[in-house]
């Protein structure tokens, strides 16, 4: 069963006749919500603990905010499982974790040179300095993306995600992340064509 068909029989309503449904306790959930929550979480964890790594540089601080986000969502079962764009706010949530993660142990989000150093070893030429420089350089390009198309890249091209998992993972259409891939890609070719022209210039001079 995947986690939508779980959610489909997850009927809120059952409860909130009641009035019990906002903040009710794990042991009172119906089974198909627990169910829709398990599917869920067996479906996102670990695309999440890869994204968190991504951006925190530790397993330990990935898998507390991992952990983090799925508590929040335990939280907000009941009320999500009415969302039209559940996995859209489960990813919301899961990117105010790591940077509260991050906050937490007193540095920025998204240490991607250690995400480079990686990288260049699993990809190295005959020269992995240029790869890691060339690595570290993309990266920091990346960054500098506006949000949604930074996100798309990281997990496309950082974390080798296909366009239907990213989809999956963001909430949204497949044609919406290609539509982000091409934009990003324009951005950061631009970029590109105006370090080198910026380097040719300064050794004319």
């Amino acid at each position: 069963m995947t986690w939508t068909d779980a959610a489909d029989a997850a009927d809120p309503e059952d409860f909130t006749a009641a009035g019990r449904a906002r903040g009710l306790p794990y042991e009172e959930w119906p089974e198909p919500w627990r169910a829709a929550y398990w599917a869920f979480h067996r479906r996102m964890r670990a695309r999440y603990l890869e994204w968190a790594y991504l951006q925190l540089g530790s397993d330990a601080d990935a898998e507390d905010a991992v952990d983090a986000t799925f508590d929040k969502l335990a939280d907000k079962w009941c009320q999500m499982l009415r969302m039209d764009n559940l996995p859209g706010y489960a990813w919301k949530v899961l990117k105010h974790r790591v940077v509260d993660q991050a906050r937490m142990r007193g540095r920025r989000a998204a240490p991607m040179d250690i995400a480079a150093f990686e990288a260049a070893l699993t990809t190295m030429s005959h020269d992995p300095f240029e790869d890691l420089a060339e690595a570290l350089a993309a990266y920091h390009e990346i960054r500098r993306l506006p949000e949604r198309q930074r996100d798309v890249m990281e997990l496309r091209s950082c974390l080798g995600f296909t366009t239907e998992e990213v989809a999956d993972l963001m909430g949204v259409k497949d044609a919406t992340i290609r539509s982000h891939m091409s934009q990003a890609r324009q951005r950061l070719a631009a970029r590109l064509r105006e370090d080198v022209e910026g380097t040719a210039d300064g050794e004319k001079q």
